[in-house]
């Protein structure tokens, strides 16, 4: 069940950004931003904890939904692998770790990174954002 402010945070969120407040982007937003804490989600693990939650929303819910925040700016997607999206909360510019063994993204403290210079771009084209994702495993 979402407490009072869960609901109002995650309402105000989404209207915010020009969305409809629907039942389950409601319910998606609560689980994403409810407790004012940032985090880094994949569709499978917010649908795992959607289910957990009571909620009966479908996987493929979960991935329009996701979407939709995206589109909206919301969250910001990072790609790892090829294939696996991980969506941050946070949708400012800042770096992040990558646990292998874990497969887990957590936020790299951005005070610390220091990018000197990017290569230009090739002709017609122009950078649109540089992802920064420091690969960890335990030593």
């Amino acid at each position: 069940m979402m407490s009072e402010i869960s609901a109002r945070r995650s309402s105000e969120w989404l209207e915010g950004a020009g969305l409809r407040p629907t039942r389950q982007r409601l319910a998606l937003a609560a689980l994403l931003i409810g407790d004012g804490k940032h985090r880094h989600v994949t569709a499978e693990s917010l649908y795992a904890a959607s289910r957990e939650a009571g909620e009966s929303v479908s996987l493929a819910t979960v991935y329009n939904t996701l979407r939709a925040f995206c589109e909206a700016g919301l969250l910001r997607e990072i790609m790892l692998e090829g294939n696996k999206s991980y969506f941050d909360t946070n949708t400012s510019d800042h770096p992040h770790f990558y646990w292998e063994e874990d497969q887990r993204l957590t936020d790299a403290p951005a005070e610390e990174l220091e990018i000197r210079r990017l290569p230009d771009a090739p002709a017609g084209a122009e950078i649109s954002k540089v992802d920064v994702v420091i690969r960890l495993r335990r030593a």
